[in-house]
């Protein structure tokens, strides 16, 4: 998500609002970038074959979609539906609603302290820059205390509030992590092995986050986010264990690392 509403990035998932639906397409706002206009042609809606566009996509709903091509310089904005895993939906959708509380507690500290919205802005902008996202920055703050802060020279009146308050609102996330080694001798060896790391990654509890990341053959990284470390842990093992009964039914072998 961008504090700065600049251009989004090819790659970069996005929540937008649909705002006209034609027989082909479909025409977006994008929430976090100022309204700015995107569009979803209906080959990009769905991997099978959209018949009527109109019982997939209503005006006015929210959609999380992939930035596929981008034209800075016309600013316009190519988005696919279909590209969009539920997984990643779920972790773009917890982003946001993080993000949607870490500005709370700043416009919260703001009003508390009769700040303008100019000064709010600038605070939300220097702290997103500094940590990659305002929830981050809180998160920091939480963690660490005060002196995540130091280097900022912020005024100490809005440091120590923002500091109160999001003690009591922000819940620092956890991570356990490991490396996966996984080989696979069949012909479709390849899709085996997304096969089961996909499954496992649809993890539905909106406080726990999971990532499996490909290091190079044979090694995939796996961290597993969470707001306690037995929960992560748990989570973990969960995955762990049924990526592995997956793979040795399909005669793979798999052998786990946990990283510290």
């Amino acid at each position: 998500m961008s504090e700065l509403n600049e251009l989004p990035e090819e790659g970069e998932l996005v929540l937008a609002t649909v705002t006209k639906v034609t027989p082909y397409a479909a025409y977006v706002s994008l929430d976090e970038y100022n309204g700015m206009s995107g569009f979803l042609h209906i080959s990009e809606i769905s991997t099978g074959w959209v018949r009527n566009i109109e019982k997939v996509i209503k005006e006015r709903q929210k959609l999380v979609l992939k930035v596929i091509r981008i034209n800075p310089i016309r600013r316009e904005v190519d988005l696919s539906l279909k590209q969009v895993t539920e997984d990643e939906k779920r972790r773009k959708l917890l982003e946001i609603k993080r993000q949607e509380k870490a500005r709370g507690i700043v416009e919260t500290v703001c009003k508390k302290l009769n700040l303008n919205e100019e000064k709010k802005m600038s605070y939300i902008n220097l702290l997103s820059e500094e940590f990659g996202s305002l929830f981050d920055a809180l998160e920091n703050l939480v963690k660490k205390g005060r002196k995540a802060f130091e280097k900022l020279n912020l005024p100490e009146d809005f440091v120590f509030s923002l500091e109160e308050v999001a003690k009591g609102k922000v819940v620092p996330e956890v991570r356990v992590r490991g490396i996966m080694k996984i080989v696979c001798p069949l012909p479709n060896g390849i899709e085996v092995i997304k096969r089961a790391l996909d499954s496992a990654q649809q993890i539905k509890a909106n406080d726990i986050s999971v990532k499996i990341s490909y290091m190079g053959a044979p090694r995939y990284q796996i961290v597993v986010g969470a707001s306690n470390y037995k929960i992560a842990e748990k989570t973990l093992n969960s995955i762990i264990n049924k990526i592995r009964e997956t793979l040795v039914k399909n005669n793979a072998t798999f052998e786990f690392i946990p990283e510290k």
